[in-house]
């Protein structure tokens, strides 16, 4: 091996090292109280060390939200191979659904907290990540037009529509702003909802 791939080596090594500390503290108290600092001393380097990766704070947790994303299509790919798309997507939701309330902090900064986001803005990137997983969603939902079992003129309303709901639905759970049920009521909420859904868009 080379200089330059040893070094390039080392590089992406360090950057995996601060990536992984970032997103264990993160998990432990939350992105606003996790620092470059705290993230510095936990790796035992200076903060100074961790900007030669990373410009700032939203940089290096546009990384953690990428885990996340990762994370979530690990669940979601498997599901490709249900062949009935209907099934498929009713699949989908309930992975949704149940990766929300097991990573809630991971799902914050992959579509609540902005820092992420403007990370893309400041740079003019895509949001590659998020966009893989909701290509998945609109091919499911075009294979259900396409068998015409859903009812919808447009994939991508389609598409949104049903993201739309089950977001909201996570979005008010994990901040607990369903306080007119009972928590141990919200699975089975959930599931009556995710069988509404389906029943209005079927065909």
């Amino acid at each position: 091996m080379g200089i330059t791939e040893r070094k390039e080596r080392e590089k992406q090594e360090m950057k995996n090292l601060i990536l992984e500390a970032a997103s264990r503290l993160f998990q432990e108290q939350g992105y606003e109280k996790t620092s470059i600092r705290n993230i510095a001393e936990r790796i035992e380097y200076s903060p100074a060390t961790i900007y030669l990766y990373y410009k700032d704070k939203d940089e290096l947790f546009y990384g953690v939200h990428e885990k996340g994303f990762e994370l979530l299509l690990e669940q979601l790919h498997p599901l490709m191979d249900v062949k009935n798309p209907l099934e498929r997507l009713r699949k989908m939701g309930d992975t949704y659904v149940r990766f929300a309330f097991e990573h809630p902090d991971y799902y914050d900064l992959m579509f609540i907290v902005s820092a992420p986001i403007e990370n893309l803005h400041k740079h003019n990137e895509e949001w590659d990540c998020g966009l893989q997983n909701f290509r998945l969603l609109r091919q499911t939902v075009a294979e259900c037009l396409e068998k015409q079992m859903i009812k919808s003129a447009n994939v991508d309303v389609a598409a949104m529509s049903i993201f739309s709901f089950i977001h909201g639905m996570v979005s008010l759970a994990i901040r607990n702003r369903f306080v007119m049920f009972p928590r141990e009521q919200l699975p089975k909420m959930f599931e009556a909802s995710m069988d509404n859904m389906m029943n209005l868009i079927q065909a």
